[in-house]
């Protein structure tokens, strides 16, 4: 049984990078080489709890996060992250390269409140190093629903 998850594993991981066309334009080859930045706060864990990438537990899991709504998966989130979710704010490449460049500084833009906050302290300037973390991360994320 292990064998047949870990073949399963292995094709559903040598087809990702399809799933990311059209929703990345990054490298992910080069974002899983950056996400190691993120791994100690961050892992992407499949719906059956299988690790992809083992990593802290201090933020939230990262799979399936193409197109999720802001502060909705089974984390406890900041007030102000729940906000923008209920305000609209679903997850893409444009928006995840904005935030993770200054979490506080983009929610407090999206929320149009200047005393936001945002418990991710890290930040991913490099816009090269964000788009290409955003790639990996759906390169390893579930097929998107639209294709």
């Amino acid at each position: 049984m292990k064998l047949f998850a870990a073949t399963a594993l292995g094709f559903a991981l040598m087809s990702a990078p399809a799933f990311a066309e059209g929703h990345a334009t990054g490298d992910a080859e080069a974002g899983e080489k950056v996400f190691n930045k993120c791994k100690a706060c961050h892992m992407i864990q499949d719906a059956d709890g299988n690790d992809i990438v083992k990593g802290g537990r201090t933020g939230p899991n990262l799979y399936g996060l193409l197109s999720r709504v802001a502060g909705s998966a089974d984390f406890r989130y900041g007030d102000s992250i729940v906000e923008a979710g209920e305000a609209g704010l679903e997850w893409n490449e444009e928006e995840f390269v904005k935030y993770v460049a200054d979490p506080k500084k983009y929610l407090a833009e999206y929320t149009d409140n200047k005393r936001a906050k945002s418990k991710m302290a890290f930040k991913l300037k490099d816009e090269e190093d964000a788009a290409n973390v955003w790639a990996y991360i759906v390169s390893v994320g579930p097929a998107p629903a639209d294709g």
